[in-house]
């Protein structure tokens, strides 16, 4: 298993500016960093890379849906467009030397519209994921698809859904990324939850109850090893939290106060009692 930490502990979008926090990480223990990408046409991609490969860490990708975009948008160009917004994030990612991208990536974060959502829109979903699978294959690419809490979206919120939607899909390049915090409000059983997605969990993602350090909760981290031992899982625990100085994106996951004094005990204490486990 292979330990990262998702740089939104220390800023909503990682520019050059912040190429001197690879070292530090590095250093902690990590062997890399998952690194968001929500405008990729600005992203510093080489720059990055070299970074990366001078420090020594991997990465992964993460990604959201953009305000007015829209994977289960009933107008066809809101869907068009939204698409190639995965595929230049695909790109970024292949320029950046990784091979996955993850994130909840069928509708903005935080938007809810009030009902539950509909056939069509899955059919959409299904669809749109399935137009992207050439561009996964010709960038030696692994997409994971996140679901989230009931709170966050309304398109998709369960362990049991994201299996369905990946089996409709029907692409082993297609997958779920395994969020602990969503996890833990959405499922019964965390750790049965985990099983059930069996070999679709590409990417598991490591956050507290309250997105606070890792063990310093009542999640079921000894529940989820376990788990991931009998799926056969040897892949990504990336460590995930958010800073509450990120203006619009600290709003749109619910960020209201610190989490914990020094956010960055999250990345680094954290990596110590996972490592535990």
């Amino acid at each position: 298993m292979r330990f990262g930490v998702n740089t939104f502990i220390w800023t909503s979008e990682f520019t050059r500016a912040n190429l001197d926090l690879l070292p530090r990480i590095r250093e902690a223990g990590f062997d890399g960093v998952e690194l968001p990408v929500a405008q990729p046409a600005a992203f510093p991609a080489a720059d990055v890379r070299r970074a990366l490969e001078a420090s020594g860490l991997e990465c992964t990708v993460c990604s959201v849906i953009l305000e007015d975009y829209s994977l289960v948008d009933d107008d066809a160009d809101v869907r068009r467009r939204t698409q190639q917004h995965v595929r230049d994030v695909i790109r970024v990612a292949h320029d950046l030397g990784a091979s996955l991208v993850n994130g909840p990536l069928y509708a903005p974060v935080g938007y809810l519209p009030g009902r539950r959502r509909t056939d069509d829109e899955w059919r959409r979903a299904v669809e749109g994921y399935q137009a992207l699978v050439p561009d996964l294959e010709a960038n030696d690419m692994t997409l994971a698809i996140e679901p989230l809490n009931r709170f966050e979206t309304y398109f998709l919120n369960t362990a049991a859904d994201a299996k369905a939607l990946c089996d409709a899909v029907g692409h082993p390049r297609v997958g779920v990324a395994f969020d602990t915090f969503h996890a833990n409000i959405e499922e019964k059983d965390l750790a049965a939850a985990c099983r059930h997605l069996g070999a679709h969990v590409k990417h598991v993602q490591a956050s507290e109850n309250d997105r606070g350090t890792p063990g310093s909760g009542h999640v079921d981290w000894p529940g989820l090893f376990t788990a991931l031992r009998d799926i056969g899982y040897d892949a990504w625990l990336t460590i995930e939290s958010f800073g509450p100085h990120q203006g619009r994106f600290s709003s749109a996951v619910c960020i209201w106060r610190d989490i914990e004094p020094d956010v960055e005990s999250i990345a680094f204490d954290g990596l110590r009692f996972l490592k535990t486990l």
